[in-house]
């Protein structure tokens, strides 16, 4: 680059006023370069690209959703695993006596990013566009217990006769039945709320680009390049006050190794080990990166499914024996380096009503053969395990490792691999072979995943199929018991009840999610579920 000096001589030959013309375009470019310079800017990346912004027609990329979108309550996190719900667009509520009516009452003055103020009609626009069966929508499991949502959903009614915007900041939901859950519902990605004016002109359109979208969150997208980045910028004008960064650049990498590079570079300001494991031994060993990684505990579990309806898992004894027969402290420790505890139930560590002394299950391969021998299968069994060929090689790594450890006992595994939407599809009909994966909460309760997995729909649509009627009526119970004690130990008992006497699935363990981050990023908030996605209002850099 010439220096100003060497500018000014040039342009001397061509007189004053260009010499003028000149210092004004150099200033003018100097103090973009400053207010450049001073734009505060915090990259991230993510290892997937999220197909939607519509968080209705999305049930694992919530980046966008926690940044871009409002609730009516939010859940903040308060400490390690702790969490806390707090007014969102909401300002305070009330419920009835029988639990089944909520009367929510908006902020006034929360803007959309296109300018429209927040009303209860947007309310119940959103809410009633998740059960509207032309949505084809994702998580209408959200919503479902709302009073006239089974009617909406088969298409008997044009709107859900339990969302009733009262008057333009008020908004009534009435319920089929008391659930105590429902405030922490609300606050899941899930319950977002969308613009009535802007969505409904756009149709199965909305969320598929940056113009396409419109929340009323602390920032507002600005650019989408497929497979490549995602540009989110501070809404100056958010109800809690602006953004103290002023962008959010969500690059979109695959390979840990690239992510590695570019966070050592400098291009990136947060590394999540949870794209990258295999990256944690070298940065929590670094000399230079081990004081930058954060870690905190996981509201979720790894676990692996029990398919009651296809054989050998039809006997209980075969699936103890299974149980049995995996060594879940060696995969906790070689796969996942030792960072997270061994999980025994249903609920994980950091939920209310999690019970620090489940009932252990044990590692005895010796036992599982015999148990295998009994149920007849002396010789041992073939059995499979599905695999989705497009995801990470985490779950590939620890199925080949299994595949090989519970041979001891007499477990033939043979791999499946399918393609995504064999695999969901087949899942959802309940005929899914045994899979693994983690779940970790939506909502701080553990109706998120006692009902989620083992509720009527849940065991079937995830394909367990653990048909006990005593222990629907016990989630039904659970579900609106409002005495605390009575709750947890309804869930405690409900729990050995299907982990150990029934042996309905296999937890392995819930791992720690660390975090690296550079040296300047401030006030970054490990959040209590130990997700990925997360919102970043609260992040400061230098």
């Amino acid at each position: 680059m010439k220096s100003w000096m060497t500018r000014c001589r040039i342009h001397a030959r061509k007189g004053w006023a260009s010499i003028l013309v000149s210092l004004a375009a150099v200033a003018l470019g100097a103090c973009s370069m400053l207010a450049t310079a001073a734009e505060k800017v915090l990259t991230i990346a993510y290892n997937e690209e999220p197909k939607t912004s519509d968080m209705q027609m999305n049930t694992s990329d919530y980046m966008i959703p926690f940044n871009v979108y409002d609730r009516l309550i939010e859940c903040v996190t308060t400490g390690p695993a702790k969490s806390a719900l707090v007014p969102g667009l909401a300002t305070k509520w009330e419920i009835s006596k029988d639990g089944k009516v909520y009367t929510l009452h908006l902020r006034k003055g929360a803007k959309f990013h296109n300018g429209e103020e927040v009303t209860a009609q947007d309310v119940v626009y959103t809410f009633d566009r998740m059960l509207d069966p032309a949505t084809k929508a994702l998580n209408t499991d959200a919503l479902d217990f709302i009073a006239g949502a089974q009617d909406r959903m088969a298409g008997k009614a044009q709107t859900t006769a339990g969302l009733k915007a009262l008057d333009k900041y008020t908004v009534q939901i009435t319920l089929e039945n008391a659930f105590v859950p429902f405030l922490a519902i609300l606050a899941a990605p899930q319950c977002s709320i969308m613009s009535e004016k802007f969505t409904r002109p756009l149709g199965n359109k909305y969320g598929l680009t940056a113009d396409t979208t419109c929340g009323s969150g602390p920032f507002i997208m600005k650019e989408w390049t497929l497979n490549d980045h995602h540009t989110l910028v501070a809404n100056p004008n958010y109800w809690r006050g602006r953004p103290q960064i002023d962008k959010l650049v969500i690059r979109i990498i695959t390979d840990s190794e690239t992510m590695r590079m570019l966070f050592e570079s400098g291009e990136i300001d947060i590394f999540d080990c949870d794209f990258a494991i295999s990256q944690i031994p070298y940065f929590t060993s670094s000399p230079k990166w081990g004081k930058q990684v954060l870690s905190g505990p996981r509201a979720g579990i790894y676990y692996y499914t029990f398919n009651q309806k296809i054989k050998p898992f039809d006997d209980v004894r075969v699936r103890k024996a299974f149980q049995m027969a995996v060594d879940r402290k060696l995969i906790l420790d070689k796969l996942y380096y030792g960072q997270g505890q061994l999980e025994n139930g249903i609920a994980p560590t950091g939920l209310i009503h999690y019970n620090p002394n489940q009932t252990k299950i044990p590692y005895d391969p010796d036992q599982a053969k015999k148990l295998l021998a009994q149920a007849g299968y002396p010789n041992g069994v073939d059995m499979e395990i599905a695999l989705v060929s497009s995801t990470g090689s985490q779950w590939q790594k620890m199925s080949e490792v299994i595949q090989q450890m519970v041979q001891k006992s007499g477990f033939r595994v043979t791999l499946k691999q399918m393609d995504e939407a064999a695999f969901y599809a087949t899942r959802k009909e309940g005929k899914l072979p045994m899979y693994t994966n983690v779940w970790s909460a939506d909502y701080n309760d553990p109706d998120n995943f006692f009902y989620t997995f083992f509720g009527p729909k849940g065991t079937v649509a995830r394909s367990y199929n653990n048909i006990d009627q005593a222990n629907f009526d016990l989630l039904e119970k659970g579900r609106a018991e409002t005495n605390f004690a009575k709750r947890a130990k309804l869930y405690n008992d409900l729990e050995k009840k299907i982990v150990i006497d029934q042996a309905a699935w296999l937890p392995m363990f819930s791992a720690k999610h660390l975090y690296v981050v550079q040296p300047r990023v401030k006030k970054f908030v490990i959040p209590w579920n130990g997700w990925s996605d997360l919102p970043f209002y609260e992040a400061r850099v230098d």
